[in-house]
């Protein structure tokens, strides 16, 4: 029985398992949705991820299968080639792709000996649009001219290095987050909470101003429907950081100041996320120091929201 093969980019392999490390394990209809793709498009960049390793699937969930693919949810491109490049190097396709390269010099005779060697289940031409897109996107292969390409050399320790360094800016990013939130970083929910605003604030550090407040607005979002499990609201129907709030305030468990600064994350959250503003016909573009300042606001609101159930009134 034919080996079943999946076409994507590595493009959409990277959004779908950026998805999964959000969304934790969901199908891939959600994994279309939240990642814009076509639901096929979607199920192949899973299907593919999780033939290589990244992702693994239970049932009709897809899930983590690699602690890599959380080091995929950054601003720094070299750091996403790097963690491709560690997981197509034990690829067996790419292996056998790469080798037939260096024998025959012709991407086209490797895809279709590849396909042969392990049969299979598509066209060449299909073998061999994936395989470039991921070798060319981790740095493995290099077009040269025409429909040549040539070997990267670089060392495995050169790779790891990239990952170091985004391992390291992580970590600060990790502390300035605990810092803002304070004695109240024990009390919130790591993957949901701390770990979007630590993401927020590499994007924000990158000068990714929407991307900041989008992973920020996530953070925000999911402390809400927490708070509502906490305190035993019914928050269906409630979508959104203004709908959530607002159905919490009216439960008497924050105040209307609170509520205030909700309105701010709220509104600038689905400014950065609707795209064109009928009332000004434009998609709004989201600064820099918007993006920076939206997650010190954000973790500011946590913090005021868990001493107010404390009775502490401090904003």
């Amino acid at each position: 029985m034919a080996r079943p093969f999946y076409q994507a980019t590595a493009e959409q392999l990277v959004l779908v398992a950026e998805a999964i490390v959000s969304l934790e394990s969901v199908g891939s209809d959600t994994v279309a949705e939240f990642t814009d793709l076509p639901l096929e498009t979607a199920g192949n960049a899973l299907h593919l991820a999780t033939d290589m390793g990244l992702l693994r699937k239970a049932g009709e969930q897809f899930r983590l299968a690699s602690p890599l693919c959380k080091l995929l949810r950054t601003p720094q491109d070299r750091e996403k080639a790097a963690i491709l490049r560690i997981a197509i190097e034990s690829y067996e396709p790419f292996q056998v792709f790469r080798e037939e390269h260096e024998a025959t010099n012709s991407v086209t005779e490797a895809a279709q000996r590849t396909k042969v060697k392990l049969d299979l289940s598509c066209h060449r031409e299909e073998l061999k649009a994936t395989l470039l897109s991921l070798a060319t996107y981790a740095g493995a292969l290099s077009p040269v001219q025409g429909n040549t390409y040539t070997r990267d050399a670089q060392r495995l320790t050169a790779l790891l290095d990239e990952l170091v360094a985004g391992s390291r800016e992580i970590a600060d990013a990790e502390q300035t987050v605990r810092d803002e939130l304070g004695a109240r970083a024990g009390d919130v929910d790591y993957e949901q909470i701390i770990r979007p605003l630590v993401t927020a604030l590499r994007h924000a550090a990158a000068g990714a101003g929407r991307e900041a407040v989008l992973q920020a607005g996530i953070a925000v979002e999911n402390f809400l429907t927490a708070t509502g499990v906490r305190q035993g609201i019914d928050l269906t129907g409630a979508n959104g950081i203004n709908a959530k709030m607002q159905r919490i305030v009216d439960d008497g468990c924050a105040p209307k100041k609170i509520l205030n600064i909700s309105k701010y994350l709220g509104h600038l959250r689905n400014a950065a996320d609707h795209g064109v503003d009928e009332e000004i016909g434009a998609t709004w573009a989201i600064s820099q120091k918007t993006g920076r300042n939206y997650i010190f606001v954000a973790t500011s609101f946590v913090r005021s929201v868990l001493d107010y159930g404390a009775n502490q009134h401090e904003l």
